[in-house]
């Protein structure tokens, strides 16, 4: 038999230059979600005064169904009750394909917070004339879902008329910006 004996490799610690940023400069790259579904009328009835993103507890059939985009937060509004937040009256749908797995469509559903943000938000949702409504229901880049949650008051009719004034106002300005720079160019 004939055995080769194995030859002592060099290890050579040769630092190798590196070309372009420096290595302690840290790139990243900045959060990105896929909407699920937004509240717009909240914010035409409510004045937002604070706002907090949540966890939502979930099961498989309604993650799956809220990939497809199948959620309602129109009418949902958040409670709070022994210490925990809750979801109520947002509707998913049924996922077809889950057949006798599936899940009720209006549950109420927990919203996860740590107890210091829970306690901080507490706080202020029990003073009179204010209300916890979901703005957003969203996936982040790591594929968990989320919902922002805000403080709201009520907005008058008059309050309404001055935002919509507002509104109008800066769509105008916009407008004629916008104007004015394409006349520039031509």
């Amino acid at each position: 038999m004939n055995k080769k004996k194995a030859q002592p490799t060099a290890i050579t610690n040769k630092p190798k230059k590196k070309e372009g940023k420096p290595s302690d400069a840290k790139v990243t790259a900045a959060p990105t979600f896929k909407s699920v579904t937004e509240n717009r009328k909240a914010r035409h009835q409510y004045e937002v005064l604070d706002s907090i993103e949540c966890g939502i507890a979930l099961h498989g059939s309604e993650v799956k169904s809220l990939r497809n985009g199948k959620c309602s937060i129109e009418e949902a509004y958040a409670r709070l009750k022994d210490g925990e937040m809750w979801l109520v009256g947002c509707e998913i749908d049924e996922y077809r394909q889950a057949s006798i797995w599936n899940h009720p469509t209006k549950r109420v559903r927990k919203l996860l917070l740590h107890r210091r943000e829970l306690s901080r938000f507490a706080g202020r949702a029990k003073e009179r004339g204010l209300t916890l409504v979901p703005l957003r229901v969203y996936f982040t880049d790591r594929g968990v879902a989320k919902c922002v949650i805000a403080l709201c008051k009520g907005k008058k009719v008059h309050d309404k008329r001055e935002t919509m004034k507002k509104n109008d106002a800066n769509r105008e300005i916009q407008r004629a910006m916008r104007n004015k720079r394409m006349d520039k160019h031509r």
